[in-house]
């Protein structure tokens, strides 16, 4: 069995199971749209760069960005609080500022920053919502882009910019550009979830249907195996 998720994440597990065995069908992704190459997306000659991003729950980020083609590695943990608040129970009560957050290293000769951008909104995070993904509520739940330097920055303003002035979401588009504090990593358990631990019901109802959406959706980005 997999380990306990918390209080919150344990209920909506526990509610969505029997909805999960009896359908025969596979869940479908709540949000997907194909959004647009960035326009602004300056190319990087460096073997490797750090993304830090916020899409909701960090299982689904994790296990999205993981099968990315470029990406060398993903860490969950919680971004936008302090050290001493970092951690699983004290985030879910929303009232330390963290977020749910990944921190992804790639080669950006293989995948832009801009293009990391460009997953995040098409299947894993809906950038109209606030302070919520799928089934999660809070403030620790919100999506946001946490540039780690000045070129990052401009390719994440501008892309929020050109997705929430495309005519493509019937929504303002909620998602802010959020300035880095630190990140702290979340507890073992957590790291790599989706892949250990693929029949755990909310991965099922959730998160699994983000991972099989970027495959449809972005083949060419799909690595042959996932990244630690």
């Amino acid at each position: 069995m997999p380990p306990r998720p918390g209080p919150a994440r344990a209920l909506i597990g526990a509610l969505i199971t029997g909805l999960v065995l009896a359908q025969c069908a596979p869940a479908q992704a709540e949000s997907v749209v194909r959004l647009p190459a960035p326009a602004y997306d300056p190319a990087v000659k460096a073997p490797r760069a750090t993304a830090v991003l916020a899409g909701g729950c960090f299982w689904g980020v994790e296990g999205v960005f993981s099968n990315v083609k470029g990406v060398i590695s993903v860490e969950s943990g919680y971004h936008g609080g302090s050290k001493a608040t970092a951690s699983y129970d004290r985030t879910s009560s929303g009232t330390t500022g963290h977020a749910e957050a990944v921190r992804i290293t790639y080669d950006p000769r293989v995948v832009s920053y801009g293009s990391l951008l460009r997953i995040l909104f098409s299947v894993v995070a809906d950038p109209t919502l606030k302070n919520r993904q799928g089934p999660d509520r809070g403030t620790q739940y919100r999506a946001a882009i946490v540039p780690l330097d000045t070129a990052q920055r401009q390719v994440a303003a501008a892309y929020l910019a050109q997705i929430g002035k495309g005519g493509i979401f019937a929504k303002p588009v909620a998602a802010k550009v959020e300035r880095y504090t630190g990140f702290y990593p979340a507890e073992a358990y957590h790291q790599d979830f989706m892949r250990r631990h693929p029949s755990h019901a909310y991965i099922v109802r959730w998160d699994a249907p983000k991972l099989a959406a970027f495959k449809r959706l972005y083949p060419a980005w799909v690595r042959a195996t996932p990244a630690p």
